[in-house]
């Protein structure tokens, strides 16, 4: 029988005797569905409020069409819509005065339970009139939409319905229609108690996924190959009813003349390589549950028969990219920016001997989601635009980083690419369901 046969067939043993032990069950597609339309009103109720005093906009407006949907749109529309209809169009009315917003929708119909249909098509059959009516009723001072030049996210409404709405609006409420960017940024970026409860759930799945990936239960060296693996996470994650945001990746560092620099890691990476003792493993996953995303990185060691333990020098390497962690989330701070973060944490990691690259990015609704860019991978000196934008109370992150160390025994430096979630209340950050802080080890058998 081939070798790649056998572990065919000890994949799918592996995975169905772990599949009923696991830990975190996810729940029915129904109550998913009460859960996601649950937290929906919340955000509608306890947070958009805020929002729109914060940024002084007292009207928002979003339109798409359906298969076109603005990114912030998609996250409004109730869990029974896995569209927009035609074009929908929602108009949030913020009543300072009672610090409540009237949530409309110029449609022929209520979009679930949380926004009232608004349109009167006797009176108005053209769409566009109705909306333009009830901005008169409203009458706003400053009309929030969806452009931006530094968040796609925050930049959803297209180009044709940005000049029909210039055309049909009346000249004294043209000059009142300003970005939505903050207000978007804003409602994608913020996460409430209730989200985070579930975030546990997310954080702990994707985790235990990545304990049983890098394991003897999956992993037979000589044999499994680093494709075999990202499969195995692809069946995994669909199996257990969940879905993931990007095509999960595995990689190799060992011992060899191949230098592991970052377009290695982000394009140039081997396809299939069979996975052997002595390799340092690599895995970057994510989950999306209850409209929430994970994305996390882990590494683990494949012992050689003589080892019992990873070798000193990884272990070293990979407590140099914890520390580097640690110096990262010691700079959030309400107010500083993504750009002045990075800069901190940078200047701190190199005074402390650390040859650092940081390239976080905020977590929600998106997997890279809206709010402060901390860095990229191949722009160290900052990020115009969204590196600019400051940080906020109860925002959640992907802690992304590595840091390059010499392994004498290796010849060469090694990189330890380290991703966990986080959450930022206000006054302290914490990992949403801890980070690995050693390396995991996989027997040779």
């Amino acid at each position: 029988m081939k070798k790649s046969t056998v572990f065919v067939c000890l994949l799918a043993l592996s995975f169905w005797a772990g599949f009923s032990a696991h830990a975190q069950p996810v729940l029915s597609e129904r109550e998913q569905s009460k859960i996601v339309d649950e937290i929906i009103e919340e955000r509608f109720t306890t947070l958009l409020p805020s929002l729109m005093e914060r940024t002084g906009i007292d009207m928002w407006i979003l339109i798409s069409r359906e298969y076109n949907e603005d990114p912030v749109l998609r996250t409004m529309l109730p869990s029974t819509w896995l569209s927009a209809r035609r074009t929908t169009m929602l108009v949030f009315s913020y009543d300072a005065n009672q610090k409540k917003v009237d949530r409309l929708a110029i449609a022929r119909y209520d979009v679930g339970s949380a926004i009232k249909a608004a349109w009167d098509m006797k009176k108005f059959p053209d769409q566009w009139n109705a909306l333009i009516d009830l901005i008169e009723q409203k009458k706003p001072t400053r009309i929030g939409i969806n452009t931006s030049a530094h968040f796609g996210h925050a930049d959803g409404l297209d180009h044709t319905h940005y000049e029909m709405l210039m055309s049909k609006l009346p000249a004294a409420y043209q000059t009142k229609v300003v970005s939505a960017e903050p207000l978007a940024v804003g409602w994608l970026e913020t996460r409430t108690p209730r989200e985070m409860n579930y975030y546990q759930k997310l954080v702990a799945i994707t985790h235990e996924m990545i304990a049983e990936a890098f394991s003897s239960k999956v992993v037979t060296p000589g044999i499994t190959t680093t494709d075999d693996l990202v499969w195995w996470f692809r069946q995994r994650i669909t199996s257990l009813g969940l879905s993931t945001w990007f095509h999960p990746s595995v990689s190799v560092q060992r011992s060899d003349s191949v230098n592991f620099e970052h377009l290695r890691s982000f394009s140039n990476r081997p396809k299939d390589e069979v996975i052997i003792p002595g390799d340092l493993l690599h895995v970057d996953v994510g989950i999306t549950y209850l409209r929430l995303n994970t994305d996390i990185q882990q590494h683990a060691y494949v012992l050689r028969p003589d080892e019992i333990d990873a070798p000193a020098s990884l272990k070293k390497a990979f407590a140099s990219s914890n520390r580097l962690q640690d110096i990262l989330t010691a700079q959030f701070t309400s107010g500083k920016t993504g750009n002045q973060i990075l800069a901190a944490a940078l200047a701190q990691a190199k005074a402390e001997g650390i040859k650092p690259s940081i390239y976080t990015h905020p977590l929600g609704l998106h997997g890279h989601a809206a709010g402060p860019t901390i860095g990229l991978w191949d722009q160290q000196d900052g990020v115009p635009g969204s590196g600019d934008y400051p940080v906020y109370p109860n925002t959640a992150y992907s802690i992304e980083l590595n840091s390059a160390t010499f392994v004498s025994e290796w010849g060469k430096e090694v990189r330890i690419m380290l991703e966990e979630d986080g959450y930022y209340d206000g006054k302290t950050f914490r990992y949403i369901g801890g980070r690995q802080q050693q390396l995991r080890v996989i027997k040779y058998l």
